[in-house]
């Protein structure tokens, strides 16, 4: 038996060979044959195999419902927030607001393409050997836990940032295997030990790795899932490590299934109420700009220090092009707010469209002093230069805005019109086409494409981007 083990555990094998020495057993016993429990029962699909074959299967039919399944074809194309919320990710907005089936639903959901390659080749690994030595039940009461538990540490940590992936479940397995290992409740070989630590150390160092290096890695949700991955394999060690005991096993899953639910209904108290107001205002009519007002307006009334009331109806003055009381509210907001970019960054909008610019070049100045990396900072200040015809500068702000967000949408677009603007239509082209490639085909886009085409001559394929401006937007009226 494992060295780490607590209390006195001796299997059948060994109580037949100390009773033997004592006399006890006479010589012509039969010795037991005990199965080794890495080795696998079921002759049938395993769990691991239909997990992975469901992810696959909704991944390609996210790629399906794509504006562009072409664009997939590079592996780190990533999904649109609409597209994965549609899917069902998870994302505070609407999981903290009553859709609580979404950290079920966001483990079976991936961002791209090498998303769901590493996240599978990982399950394939641990999956298998999780299922083989916990057996199918507790493999999936596992998988499921842990991963709920992940959700809930992203909704914990930032429930503004929408999560998908298999890693936080996969983490759990990962927690579950090493609190077995160490509580001796598994006796491998040692090649298997020594594969199994390789693609834990190697899965565990590389996204702890990229997540401190890179933007968009949901730690928090890998931390939840091994936490609770832990905590569930050490109950199971040293309560109910006998699989003929499931009773025993079901009732440990029960109760870290029912903490992990605590753990839920906790982050919901703390985390719930801006979230629901947020969705109640995503909720508020669109499509009638006066009613929209004058419900945000009730809403900003009866709570004058709720933020993003007041943020929802600068927006909505703004698009209506009340311009000044659209800054007032963006004020507002940034004095309840004073590290709120957003408020600063519309703030800075509606400046340019009041023509004050050296106000909007000092709203995203500002923003750039206090984060050197903001995006929107270097866009807005992209925005200024472009009004004031310095068309060379303003591109170089807006290659800076893509290098730190590559998916900020518009700015390529941005880029296609100062070039345009400089007459380089083949650099105007390209622009316009990243565009569409990053964030979709919009008919605006389409539009301004048509018209580097036929500055280029290049009358065939002008009509089709004008044709297929058209076609998006009677897409969008429809």
């Amino acid at each position: 038996m494992p060295a780490l083990t607590f209390g006195k555990k001796i299997c059948q094998w060994c109580v037949q060979h100390e009773a033997a020495q004592r006399g006890e057993e006479g010589d012509d016993a039969k010795q037991i044959v005990m199965p080794a429990p890495w080795v696998r029962r079921e002759a049938s699909v395993g769990l691991t195999q239909i997990l992975l074959g469901a992810n696959v299967m909704i991944f390609a039919a996210m790629v399906a419902s794509s504006t562009n399944p072409i664009a997939f074809a590079n592996p780190f194309q990533e999904f649109s927030l609409r597209l994965s919320v549609h899917f069902g990710a998870n994302y505070g907005l609407y999981t903290l607001s009553g859709d609580w089936w979404r950290l079920v639903t966001y483990m079976f959901l991936h961002g791209s393409l090498m998303h769901i390659a590493f996240n599978m080749w990982c399950l394939w690994d641990l999956g298998a050997l999780c299922e083989s030595l916990y057996g199918r039940w507790s493999f999936a009461g596992i998988y499921l836990i842990t991963g709920v538990a992940g959700g809930v540490g992203s909704l914990a940590w930032n429930p503004g940032v929408w999560s998908v992936g298999a890693s936080g479940a996969i983490f759990g397995l990962a927690g579950a295997l090493i609190a077995s290992f160490y509580l001796g409740e598994f006796s491998l070989p040692r090649v298997a030990i020594s594969g199994t630590l390789r693609s834990l150390v190697f899965f565990v160092g590389f996204n702890v790795l990229f997540g401190s290096l890179f933007p968009g890695i949901d730690n928090a949700c890998h931390a939840g899932g091994l936490i609770s991955g832990l905590i569930l394999g050490a109950l199971i060690a040293r309560v109910a490590p006998e699989h003929d005991a499931p009773l025993r096993r079901a009732s440990v899953v029960l109760i870290v299934a029912l903490a992990v639910m605590a753990s839920a209904v906790g982050v919901q108290r703390w985390r719930g109420g801006s979230m629901g107001v947020a969705r109640a205002l995503a909720s508020i009519s669109e499509n009638d700009p006066n009613r929209r007002i004058t419900e945000l307006q009730a809403i900003v009334k009866q709570q004058p220090n709720l933020a993003d009331a007041h943020f929802s109806l600068g927006d909505a003055y703004f698009d209506r092009g009340q311009y000044p009381q659209a800054e007032g509210e963006f004020k507002r907001v940034l004095e309840l707010q004073p590290q709120n970019t957003g408020a600063r960054f519309n703030l800075g909008i509606t400046f340019l469209n009041e023509k004050r610019r050296s106000d909007a070049n000092a709203a995203f100045t500002q923003m750039v002093s206090q984060d050197a990396k903001s995006a929107e900072g270097h866009y807005g200040l992209g925005l200024v230069l472009f009004d004031e015809e310095k068309y060379q500068a303003a591109i170089e702000e807006y290659k800076t805005a893509a290098r730190l967000k590559p998916h900020l949408s518009g700015v390529y677009s941005e880029i296609g019109q100062c070039y345009a603007k400089l007459k380089m239509y083949d650099e105007a082209i390209a622009a316009y086409i990243q565009e569409k490639e990053k964030n979709g085909d919009e008919p605006d886009v389409e539009t301004a494409l048509g018209d580097a085409y036929q500055a280029k001559g290049m009358t065939q394929q002008a009509q089709e981007a004008r044709n297929k401006a058209i076609q998006l937007k009677g897409q969008n009226t429809d």
